[in-house]
């Protein structure tokens, strides 16, 4: 990808672009990311904070160098003349300011669809004792317990990010990797993107277990 096939306001960001498409070509590849679903965002700017950000409705598997919006830590848009980003975007605000997020992703893939229905009833998906915990930030050993929360589907995404507000103010001690929307996908984290990457591969992987295990 060439510089001067971006936008002046998205030409100092090439680097975090590429690795956006690198994420989304991977994730669709996978078969996480199909049709024009999820979204994806890094942290370009921390004091105002500012996002790089997926538009919307755009193929993930197949993204252009102008295919993203940068906006605030109340997801508007930084300059006029930008495309629509994700109706999801002040999800990835509260990650980036509420967890220190450098880097948010939103996949849909089969088993977080499945699995967010199946355990909601309990309110979240407990993962304990399998080698790949280790691989989510802080976690050192397989003995670790690793808890998912899960959130019911809405299309008022205000709303839906107050709730994640208020699970994390109820719970300041208890470590948040991300969480499930139900019947919807997973949103996870990291400090930059190559974290965010692992923490949705290692989560992935342990929910494609447990579904396996469960016998659905």
């Amino acid at each position: 990808m060439l510089e001067t096939e971006l936008t002046d306001d998205l030409r100092p960001f090439s680097h975090q672009i590429a690795g956006l498409q690198r994420a989304g070509q991977q994730f669709w590849t996978r078969g996480w990311s199909l049709g024009t679903s999820s979204n994806y965002s890094v942290v370009v700017e921390r004091n105002p904070i500012k996002l790089l950000l997926t538009a919307s409705g755009k193929d993930k598997g197949h993204l252009q160098p102008n295919d993203f919006v940068l906006v605030d830590g109340e997801g508007k848009p930084t300059s006029p003349g930008q495309p629509k980003s994700s109706a999801e975007t002040l999800l990835h605000c509260l990650a980036a300011t509420r967890n220190g997020a450098g880097a948010v992703l939103h996949t849909h893939s089969v088993w977080s669809t499945i699995l967010s229905q199946h355990y909601f009833p309990l309110g979240g998906i407990r993962i304990e004792g399998f080698e790949m915990l280790k691989g989510l930030e802080g976690i050192t050993t397989h003995e670790s317990v690793c808890w998912i929360p899960i959130f019911d589907n809405t299309q008022d995404i205000a709303e839906l990010s107050s709730r994640v507000s208020s699970y994390l103010d109820a719970n300041p001690d208890q470590p948040c990797w991300g969480y499930l929307i139900r019947q919807h996908g997973l949103y996870t984290w990291g400090k930059d993107l190559d974290s965010a990457m692992r923490h949705m591969e290692v989560i992935e992987f342990l929910l494609e277990c447990l579904g396996r295990k469960t016998k659905l």
